[in-house]
Formats: structure tokens, C-alpha cells, sequence
């Protein structure tokens, strides 16, 4: 095997599919990258972990055909330091060379045939495209609500429902939950039932920073009984559906509040990040004390001290001391666009509400901590 590639090229490849690489398996050869020509002018890079598999194509011109692993970090490690020219890869045996200008490289690597085989082939019973923009954004506004990466844990997934023009998206790990609506324009092969799928947080986040790796308007999904295809371009990422029954998350969502308050997000964050010097670590609460247009946050550790911040708001209600992860609402205000929070509360352990006060179709509910007497 031997090809010529922009070093840019194939750096920005393996940075694709790396992300499904495992570096400390069982089997080494998932830590490394499959290599293999695909006619003449086209080089195919493919890792997978098993759960999570990732292709991508990148321009080349081809002078021998093969294929080779290699591997992931390493070869990212070297591509980086190459001066930005056509940098040459030539399989020798176990060892490729690679060389760009005066630069030169001997890296070893593992047969081909050692590495598992990826079927990005699959008898789709259901196709849709979509618009990658907002379906991105979905993504990063509800994967951090997710459970754990754990395979058989449902609540490790997100949930994503496609309805004509309207894309909704949810993720809850028991404390917390997050749901987006978003209109998009939609290609689907149904237009009358609408698309369906639960998938790992993980596979979405990776697709989330994949997609700022590759210059794609639209991200077309293949799907059949258990099993997905994403597609961005010539990147293609292959996964399995998680199987079972995802909680009806609109049943949790409460229809009405007795209080509101508006909060002004940097104002919040700044507050929050004070006071939680002094948090116990164990259980990251922080007290929410809302009364005549003040916010008060205060936090302890028994064996630290204790801090507080009070901060200006929009509130008239009735007195109420509620406390909070921080860290759970720390990440929603750090993913959040708007400048202004809206909160929605009723009791002390009742449900409450976060949402950007600009956009109600994105919120975020946070169940609260019971205060100690």
C-alpha cells in the first residue's frame, strides 16, 4: 500500500474516527485506525470500540493498493508536526513510513486482519435527512442530562423523535431532565409516522463534535430493528439502538407554578462559582433563598466553612428556600445561548423549571435536594 495525501486531509480523518478507538482494550488493535485504499483516488479510515463504529473518506492519490492499522493517537501525534504539505504513507512489511519533505517516520502497526469487521451496510426500514444545525444543537442542549455511559442503562440515552417538521429531543438521569423542540426541515421516507430512536449519549455527543469536523449541511439516518446509521458526508457512524422503554418524560413535567423569577445567566454563574469554593463535595448543594427581587445562594462544608452571594433578580413572590446540585445547573447556564433565565418553582421538593426566558421549547427541570432542619 502506498498513497499521497494532504496531511491536513488525514489528520482531520483521524481525528473522525478516533473517537471510537479504544486505547486500553483487550484487543490492541482497536486502539489503532484502519488504513485502506479505496480506488484510486480515495484512502478509507475505520475504528471501532464494537458499540460505536466510524468511517470516513478523505481525497488521496493511490500508487498501490492495501490496507494496514495503525496506530490512532500515534499517527495523530506525528500528522500534527508534519509541515502542512503532501506527506507520502508506504506500507513495508509491519512497518509504514511515512515522510513529508526532510521528515521521516517508521511506525508499526497491527495486519488487517485483525481487525473486526464493520457492516455500515444495513437493510434500512427507515431513512430521514435532516438539517445538521439544529439537530447539533438539540443534541448539546440535552446530552449532559443523560445518565452514566452505561450499555444497559436506558436513562444513558437520549431520545429523539422526528414529527413532520418538529424535532424533539430529550435526556433525564433520574435528577434531572432535559427536552428541546426545534422546527426542521425534514426528508423523511415517512412522512405520516413520525421517526423514532434511542441511542447512547455517547454516540450523540461524539456525533456533536464530529459534526465540527466536517463540513456537512444535512446528517442523513438509516435505521432498521437495532441498528443506525449517521451519516455527514463521506462520514458514516454506525451504532446499535438501545432497546426498551424510555419514561414518559412530558408526564414529569409540571403544567403549573405558583412562582417565577427572571435571573441574569452571567450574573447566576458568577454566584455560583463563588459560593461553591465552599461546597461539600459529597453532595454539591447549593441553597436558592428567592425573596423581594434577591437571589441568595449560600453553601457549607463542615469541614471548610461556608460562603454566600446575593445577587439582584426578577422575583415578587412569596418567600422560598429551595437548594440544588449546582453542578446540575451550572452546566444548563453554561449551555444555555440566552443572556436572561427564567425559573419556575412552586415548593421547596417540588419540580422547577429553567428555561432560557427567550425560548420555552428548550428546558431543563432540576429536582431539589431536601434542606437539612
Amino acid at each position: 500500500m502506498k498513497f499521497v495525501a494532504n496531511k491536513d486531509d488525514l489528520l482531520n480523518g483521524i481525528r473522525i474516527v478516533e473517537r471510537a478507538t479504544v486505547v486500553k482494550g483487550l484487543q490492541p488493535v482497536l486502539a489503532n485506525v484502519l488504513i485502506e485504499t479505496a480506488g484510486e483516488n480515495q484512502i478509507k479510515l475505520t475504528a471501532t470500540d464494537f458499540d460505536l463504529s466510524i468511517t470516513t473518506l478523505i481525497n488521496a492519490t493511490v500508487q498501490s493498493e492495501g490496507k494496514f492499522t495503525l496506530p490512532a493517537k500515534k499517527l495523530g501525534e506525528i500528522l500534527s508536526r508534519l509541515n502542512d504539505e503532501l506527506m507520502t504513507l508506504e506500507l513495508n512489511g509491519s512497518t509504514a513510513t511515512i515522510t513529508c519533505k526532510k521528515s521521516k517516520f517508521d511506525i508499526i502497526g497491527i495486519s488487517a486482519n485483525e481487525f473486526p469487521q464493520v457492516d455500515e451496510d444495513i437493510p434500512a426500514t427507515e431513512c430521514m435527512e435532516i438539517e445538521t444545525q439544529p439537530f447539533t444543537k438539540a443534541i448539546r442542549e440535552v446530552v449532559s442530562a443523560a445518565a452514566g455511559y452505561e450499555t444497559n442503562n436506558l436513562l444513558s440515552g437520549v431520545v429523539c423523535q422526528v414529527n413532520k417538521n418538529i424535532l424533539e429531543m430529550a435526556a433525564t438521569d433520574g435528577n434531572r431532565l432535559a427536552r428541546v423542540r426545534e422546527v426542521v426541515k425534514n426528508s423523511s421516507n415517512d412522512e405520516e409516522n413520525p421517526f423514532e430512536m434511542l441511542i447512547s449519549s455517547k454516540v450523540f455527543s461524539e456525533l456533536s463534535k464530529i459534526s465540527l469536523l466536517v463540513d456537512s449541511d444535512t446528517i442523513k439516518i438509516s435505521k432498521e430493528a437495532k441498528k443506525i446509521v449517521i451519516e455527514l458526508d463521506k462520514t458514516k457512524i454506525i451504532t446499535r439502538l438501545m432497546q426498551g422503554q424510555f419514561p414518559k418524560y412530558n408526564q414529569l413535567i409540571p403544567q403549573s407554578f405558583s412562582k417565577d423569577a427572571v435571573i441574569d445567566k452571567a450574573d447566576l454563574i458568577s454566584a455560583l462559582e463563588r459560593v461553591a469554593v465552599m461546597v461539600n463535595e459529597k453532595n454539591s448543594i447549593v441553597k436558592f433563598e428567592f425573596e423581594d427581587n434577591t437571589l441568595k445562594l449560600s453553601g457549607d462544608s463542615p469541614d471548610a466553612g461556608n460562603s454566600q452571594d446575593i445577587i439582584d433578580i426578577k422575583y415578587t413572590g412569596e418567600p422560598l428556600a429551595i437548594a440544588f446540585n449546582y453542578k446540575f445547573i451550572l452546566e444548563f447556564l453554561k449551555i444555555v445561548e440566552a443572556e436572561g433565565i427564567k425559573v419556575q418553582l412552586s415548593t421547596p421538593l417540588s419540580a422547577t423549571i429553567f428555561t432560557p426566558d427567550s425560548d420555552e421549547d428548550y428546558l431543563y427541570l432540576v429536582m431539589p435536594v431536601q434542606l437539612r432542619s
